[in-house]
């Protein structure tokens, strides 16, 4: 078994980016890692192999190099949420608020048939709204959000409390921001 704390070690921290206090928690270092990222990829799976998962679906960026080997692991195909304006043909989208302001997330309006349980993938979970809107996003098409599985949870940003009516699954856990 690869622990977890050794997961934990192959994150970077880079101090004040991307503006001074914020303690920034870098997975390309851990995606450099070759049995680290395998590790994590099977304990991300290993949460919910026992559970019915139709479908994988990845927030851009980093839930789609975490989520397309989840998807393999668990037998099921992968479906990117993108942010607006990168995808082609007849999408659904939802608006979601930002610190700053709003964005928008979409999926391809084929991707999910309704009735899919679907596995929601990204690679850190902070204030919890990118997350909310993607979980809002799948239930909006008439799927039903099987779970949640991140590689980081920064806890002091509490965004677990934005999403309670899930089954979560983190690998490692960091406090401060």
């Amino acid at each position: 078994m690869f622990p977890m704390d050794e997961i934990k070690e192959l994150i970077r921290t880079i101090p004040d980016f991307p503006k001074p206090g914020i303690q920034f928690r870098d997975l390309t270092t851990l995606f450099l890692h070759a049995e680290g990222l395998r590790k994590a990829v099977s304990a991300m799976a290993d949460a919910y192999r026992s559970q019915p998962i139709d479908m994988v679906a990845g927030i851009e960026a980093r839930g789609f190099i975490l989520g397309a080997p989840i998807a393999l692991e668990l037998g099921t195909g992968f479906v990117p949420i993108r942010k607006a304006g990168k995808l082609p043909g007849d999408k659904v989208s939802v608006e979601y608020e930002l610190e700053y302001g709003k964005d928008r997330l979409e999926i391809h309006t084929n991707a999910l048939e309704r009735g899919m349980r679907v596995l929601m993938v990204d690679d850190l979970l902070a204030t919890g709204g990118t997350m909310r809107a993607a979980c809002d996003l799948v239930e909006q098409v008439g799927c039903r959000v099987a779970g949640l599985a991140f590689v980081v949870e920064l806890v002091d940003l509490k965004g677990r409390q934005r999403l309670t009516e899930y089954r979560m699954v983190n690998l490692v856990e960091f406090e401060g921001e």
